[in-house]
C-alpha cells in the first residue's frame, strides 16, 4: 500500500466549510492512537514528520490544547472512553497484561457502543481493545456489531503475536491469521465498514495499536520481533509509524467522502496517554505512566462540517470520557443515564452556545512501585509524586518546572482536599475487583 494512495482525498463533501444546522443522526468516527507524543503531529508542532490528513482535520475543525487522557496508560483510558465514567468505577486502573485472564470490562458496564446500537446505529471497532481477553469482556459483548483487531496491549505488527508468542488477531470472536501490517489492516477494515454502512447512521471506533512498541515501520515484513528485540527501535521507525497512522486516517476520510457520509460526520481524534521514550511530549515534562503533564496531556481534535467552526483552537479543558458524552449527545441519545456519566458533553462549548468554563479533573496511580495523585482545577495543578507534594500554575509553567506550593499553601491544601473528596466519592460504589 503506497502513501500516495492514502493521501488522495476528495475535497467535495469531506470538510465542507459552510455552517448549517446539525442533522439529527450523524455518522461518528472516533480515532484513538496509542502512546503518541503530544508534539508528534504537524498541527501540534512536529517538524520531522508529516501528518497532512490529521492536520486537515485540525485546520478545518477544533483543536484542543488542554485535552487530557483519563489514565496514564492504555486500559484505564479505554475503559473511561467506552463507558463515559471514571475508570476506577469499573475497576480498571492499570493496563491489562499479556495472559492476564479473568480480568476485563465486566458485561454489566454499559458502553457508548451499546447505547448507540440501541438507538439504531451500526457499530464497529477495528484495532486495539485492551479491555479483557475472554469473550465476555470483548467488543462484541459491549455493543459492537463488528470487530477486527487485537485484544491485548501490543503485538508484533506483522506476525500479530504478543511478546509471549501467542497469536492475538481476531475477526469478531475467532482468531484470524490475517496477513499484513497491522495499521494498514485496520485502515482497510475501517474503510470497508464505512463503505458497507454509509446508508445508515454508524459509529466507527478506530483504536490504533500504533505507535506503541514494538517499533516496527511499515514496509518491512521480515522485521519480526521476539522478546529480546521487542523494545528495540529508533526515532526514524517511530516517525514512519506515525505517518502510517496518518495514511490510515486519510483512507477512512476518503471513503467517508466518496460514500457521501462525510457531510454529516462527527470525527474525533485523540490519544490514550502521553508518549513513550521515542516520542516528543514538548513542552510537557515526563512521559507515559506518570501523572506529570507529559503522561496525561494529549492531542484532541473535533471535526463536524457545518456544526463545529473551522480553524478554532480551544483552551477548554477536557478529558477522554467527555468524548463519550459528546458522541451520545450528537447522536441524540439523552439521559438520564443509569449509572450517570462522569464525562460532559462538549458540544455547547465547541459550538459557542455556552462559554468555556473551569473544570476539575482527578487522577491516581496506586501501584506498589509507583504512587502518584494529581488534581487539575483551572490553571492550577496539585501533584503528589511518592512523598513529594507539588503545586504548579500551568498557565505560567506548562512544563511543571517551578513548584509554587510554598507561595500558595491554601491552594495546595484545597486541591489536596479535593482529591480526598473524589476518592471518598469513588468508595460509595466500589468494583468487586481492581486491576492496578
Amino acid at each position: 500500500m503506497h502513501r500516495r494512495q492514502f493521501l488522495q482525498t476528495t475535497a467535495a463533501g469531506l470538510l465542507a466549510p459552510a455552517l448549517r444546522a446539525a442533522p439529527e443522526r450523524p455518522n461518528m468516527v472516533l480515532f484513538l492512537t496509542d502512546d503518541l507524543g503530544y508534539a508528534d503531529l504537524g498541527c501540534y508542532g512536529a517538524t520531522d514528520l508529516r501528518t497532512p490528513n490529521i492536520d486537515r482535520l485540525a485546520r478545518e475543525g477544533v483543536k484542543f490544547t488542554h485535552c487530557y487522557s483519563n489514565g496514564p496508560v492504555c486500559s484505564p483510558t479505554r475503559a473511561a472512553l467506552m463507558t463515559g465514567r471514571h475508570q476506577q468505577r469499573v475497576g480498571i486502573e492499570w493496563a491489562i497484561h499479556p495472559g492476564q485472564h479473568g480480568w476485563g470490562l465486566e458485561p454489566r458496564h454499559t458502553t457508548i457502543a451499546t447505547r448507540l446500537k440501541r438507538a439504531g446505529y451500526r457499530t464497529g471497532i477495528f484495532g486495539k481493545w485492551h479491555l479483557g481477553y475472554e469473550p465476555i469482556y470483548g467488543p462484541n459483548q459491549h455493543g459492537f456489531d463488528e470487530f477486527a483487531g487485537l485484544l491485548s496491549g501490543n503485538i508484533d505488527f506483522y506476525s500479530h503475536r504478543e511478546i509471549n508468542g501467542e497469536l492475538d488477531w481476531y475477526e469478531d470472536l475467532k482468531r484470524a491469521d490475517t496477513p499484513g501490517y497491522a495499521t494498514e489492516i485496520i485502515a482497510r477494515k475501517a474503510a470497508s465498514f464505512v463503505d458497507r454502512h454509509a446508508g445508515s447512521p454508524f459509529f466507527l471506533y478506530v483504536p490504533f495499536n500504533a505507535v506503541h512498541w514494538p517499533f516496527q515501520a511499515p514496509g518491512r515484513p521480515h522485521d519480526l520481533r521476539e522478546r529480546k528485540t521487542w523494545f528495540d527501535g529508533a526515532r526514524a521507525d517511530y516517525v514512519r509509524m506515525v505517518e502510517s497512522v496518518d495514511d490510515a486516517v486519510g483512507m477512512v476520510l476518503r471513503t467517508l467522502a466518496q460514500r457521501g457520509a462525510a457531510r454529516n460526520a462527527l470525527v474525533l481524534f485523540t490519544n490514550d496517554n502521553g508518549g513513550e521514550r521515542l516520542s516528543i511530549n514538548r513542552p510537557f515534562a515526563h512521559r507515559k505512566a506518570t501523572l506529570w503533564e507529559g503522561g496525561i496531556r494529549v492531542p484532541g481534535i473535533a471535526h463536524w462540517p457545518g456544526v463545529l467552526p473551522a480553524g478554532r483552537i480551544s483552551d477548554q479543558a477536557c478529558i477522554s470520557m467527555d468524548l463519550s458524552a459528546t458522541v451520545l449527545a450528537a447522536a441524540g441519545v439523552t439521559g438520564p443515564f443509569a449509572p450517570p456519566l462522569d464525562g460532559e458533553n462538549l458540544l455547547p462549548i465547541l459550538t459557542g452556545k455556552a462559554p468555556p468554563r473551569e473544570r476539575t479533573f482527578c487522577w491516581r496511580i496506586d501501584r506498589e512501585d509507583r504512587k502518584q495523585k494529581a488534581v487539575r482545577q483551572g490553571d492550577w495543578k496539585w501533584l503528589r509524586d511518592g512523598s513529594i507534594e507539588l503545586l504548579f500554575n500551568l498557565a505560567e509553567d506548562p512544563g511543571e518546572r517551578h513548584d509554587v506550593g510554598y507561595r500558595y499553601p491554601e491552594k495546595l491544601a484545597a486541591l489536596r482536599q479535593r482529591l480526598a473528596e473524589w476518592e471518598e466519592e469513588l468508595k460509595k460504589d466500589p468494583p468487586p475487583k481492581v486491576i492496578k
